[in-house]
């Protein structure tokens, strides 16, 4: 699949003899090389399986009165960027239309694009309009209502319509009901309408002609994939550490398993239960292990969300304080605990995943997972070859892939889409309700609308455009009332001291968890520190500066130029809220080159072994989100919630 980068399009190739999607060169069963269509980018195109299939043939159904063209035939689905879930809709070697998650209707939508009405115009039997009139270009035009001549069916306004106009065949989309569809100035708009396609024969097709037509290329990508492996675990494993698969349940992870037992026979798997996961990931996980006689070792996260929920309030997309507390400090531990020499880590991580992993080597490492190598075997294949490997070679998945859920991971994570968050609240109902009734308490604690929470708002920390855009639409304030967590009033901002050198002065209100002794330790990472337990005043001295920390939450800082104070006063600051937000993960213990941090009740500092490297305060996930943990910041955000 070769990028056209200048229009944002993936070229794809579909053999029309086997009515299959091909994803090399040419097709295993019949040879040809196929015919090139375009989706766009990324083009990470999955298989449309269990009820996503009913899903697509659904809406199709209700559109125009029948899914005859579409059944048993091959559907695979492209993911697109939109607000929500958006899926190109592919078959017969075409993008027939896309399937969105409109948040303002709560429901999924189809727009038809035209090789989607020219495979549905001889048989539907509704949402047709027949129009007159009209010349030259028409993408893209409205038709009055006075050009109408015909309308089958009863549909309502955003509806997708097939539009015939003599000869020519189009998509359109309905701007009013049909009632009054006559009636009005802007009745229709013509999304695209040309001669219709020559009628041919789509032939029936499931994804074990999938498998056969893919056949070679499978050989090819599985082939270097393994090399990969065995060539790294010859060269660069000379003390032979053992290989593990991280197995999350997931279908990428189950690819990376077959590859890493293809490559050296016997793997032991890792698998991490956040307390958040969904019972058929724990079930299906422990049953792969069982009956694949493989060793399974399990790093708990336990009661670790629900215990922290309250002090960082809901996880977000750009807020996933969740990860450090539930998945990174519990499997450091397990690694540390059970494999103290260290391992060798085959993961499922892909480009094509997101932004994050999309330069993403063969070989990494975690620098807060001191003693484990990761491979990444499947980095650069799509989605669609992730599941040619899968069912090749008959390994089974996680059955929520035949539930209509795009990715598997915790049942609440924010980075799952609302259509996704519906989907659960189908088959897991009480699960949706325990978090469901947290979020709406959580916004009315904070004075937001019931829609920050029903619309989805509460999954971003800063709104990015597209929903600030969605806000503004639906006439939302977003901005809190109160603001229970933490919080900064300056008293004084950086600026120059009649006496020199220059000062920043701050109250930090924040729930106290811990005795001001922690405080002091925290501060024990930045600089040399003077502590008086009686008075709670904690001093930080630095060769480029001083502060002063106060059990009120008074924070004082004094420097000899403005670049200094500021840097001395956002690390006082973080340090005060690492000691008081301190989850106890423990990442910060096991990174430590110097073994000067202890977990007791909170971080403990040995100041005689600690030389403030400032590496336990990089992984620190609290000093990670301080912008987003403390409200009137100076990095702060006014799109903040």
């Amino acid at each position: 699949m070769a990028q056209n980068i200048a229009h944002g399009k993936e070229v794809c190739r579909w053999c029309d003899g086997c009515g299959m999607l091909l994803l090399g060169d040419s097709c295993s069963v019949c040879g040809s090389t196929g015919r090139a269509f375009r989706v766009n980018s990324p083009g990470d195109i999955r298989p449309c399986m269990g009820d996503s299939v009913d899903l697509v043939l659904g809406l199709f159904r209700d559109a125009f009165g029948t899914d005859s063209p579409l059944r048993g035939k091959s559907i695979w689905l492209n993911k697109v960027p939109g607000e929500d879930r958006t899926d190109e809709v592919i078959a017969d070697g075409s993008v027939l239309g896309v399937i969105r998650f409109d948040m303002r209707l709560d429901r999924m939508v189809l727009e038809v694009r035209q090789p989607g009405a020219d495979m549905f115009n001889p048989v539907a039997s509704k949402n047709v309009v027949w129009f007159w009139g009209m010349s030259g270009h028409l993408k893209g035009k409205v038709i009055p209502g006075t050009n109408l001549n015909d309308v089958v069916g009863e549909f309502s306004k955003g509806d997708p319509l097939i539009l015939r106009k003599g000869q020519r065949i189009g998509a359109g989309i309905a701007l009013e009901d049909s009632s009054s569809l006559k009636q009005s100035e802007r009745a229709i708009k013509i999304r695209d309408i040309d001669q219709p396609a020559p009628p041919h024969e789509v032939r029936d097709a499931d994804l074990s002609v999938f498998a056969a037509c893919n056949r070679d290329h499978l050989r090819r990508i599985q082939r270097r994939a393994v090399k990969e492996i065995r060539a790294f675990l010859a060269e660069k494993n000379p003390k032979g550490l053992p290989v593990t698969v991280s197995f999350s349940g997931g279908k990428d992870s189950l690819a990376a398993y077959g590859l890493a037992s293809q490559a050296c026979g016997s793997v032991e798997l890792m698998y991490i239960d956040t307390g958040l996961e969904f019972p058929e990931t724990v079930d299906y996980v422990r049953a792969f292990a069982r009956e694949n006689g493989t060793v399974l070792h399990v790093a708990s996260g336990g009661n670790g969300f629900w215990d922290n929920v309250d002090a960082f309030g809901p996880p977000a997309k750009d807020f996933r304080w969740c990860c450090k507390v539930c998945k990174l400090g519990p499997i450091t531990d397990m690694i540390s605990r059970e494999f103290p020499d260290g391992t060798v880590t085959v993961e499922g991580n892909r480009w094509l995943e997101s932004y994050a992993r999309s330069g993403i080597g063969f070989v990494t490492r975690n620098p807060f997972v001191p003693n484990q190598v990761n491979l990444n075997p499947i980095r650069s294949w799509t989605a669609a070859e992730v599941w040619l490997y899968i069912l090749s070679h008959g390994l089974s998945y996680n059955p929520l892939y035949d539930r209509d859920f795009e990715r598997i991971g915790c049942y609440l994570c924010p980075s799952c889409l609302s259509s996704e968050w519906r989907n659960t609240g189908r088959i897991h109902p009480e699960l949706y309700s325990r978090w469901e009734d947290y979020l709406h308490r959580y916004a009315e604690s904070r004075g937001l609308p019931r829609d920050y929470v029903d619309s989805g708002f509460w999954r971003w920390k800063v709104l990015p455009p597209k929903m600030v855009q969605l806000a503004d639409e639906m006439c939302l304030d977003l901005r809190p009332k109160t603001v229970p967590g933490p919080s900064m009033r300056m008293l004084k901002g950086a600026s120059s001291c009649a006496a020199g050198g220059y000062s920043m002065e701050a109250v930090v209100t924040i729930p106290r968890s811990r005795d001001f002794s922690y405080v002091a330790d925290a501060l024990r990472t930045v600089g040399d520190v003077r502590y008086d337990a009686e008075y709670e005043i904690a001093l930080l001295r630095l060769p480029t500066g001083r502060a002063r920390l106060f059990g009120g939450g008074q924070v004082s800082v004094n420097a000899p130029d403005e670049g200094n104070v500021r840097r001395i006063f956002e690390r006082s600051v973080k340090a005060l809220i690492r000691a008081q937000m301190c989850t106890e993960c423990g990442i910060c213990e096991k990174g430590c080159p110097r073994k000067a941090i202890s977990i007791s009740g909170g971080m403990r500092v040995d100041p005689g072994r600690c030389n403030s490297c400032g590496r336990c305060e990089r992984s620190c996930m609290v000093v990670h989100y301080y912008d987003k943990l403390i409200d009137g910041s100076p990095e702060g955000s006014s799109r903040k919630h």
